[in-house]
């Protein structure tokens, strides 16, 4: 496997809150994706998901609890079966690492 640039990947997409795998290892994906504004509210049944944001803000709105927000550095597990609702300011890049 090739050494990625996380920086440079985030500069190849095109498409907002559609997310890219840019690496998989023992059974889990690591997607990134940008996104502005608010994706909608949906939960995982099945599996937790690892947010880790490098650029922007993004809130996740939960209609169990109060809102997470987080910043540039910051990472939240997100439990299976919370349902929530990302929202992001403008041009947010975020990673995702979930079961592939």
């Amino acid at each position: 496997m090739d050494k990625i640039n996380i920086n440079e990947e985030f500069v190849s997409l095109n498409e907002e809150w559609a997310p890219k795998i840019i690496a998989e290892s023992n059974g889990q994906s690591v997607r990134i994706l940008k996104g502005t504004g608010e994706l909608g509210w949906h939960k995982h049944e099945d599996e937790e998901k690892i947010i880790i944001v490098f650029k922007g803000q993004l809130t996740l709105r939960l209609k169990s609890s109060s809102d997470i927000i987080l910043e540039q550095g910051d990472m939240y597990v997100m439990p299976k079966g919370v349902d929530h609702c990302p929202v992001a300011q403008a041009d947010t890049h975020f990673m995702m690492i979930e079961p592939s």
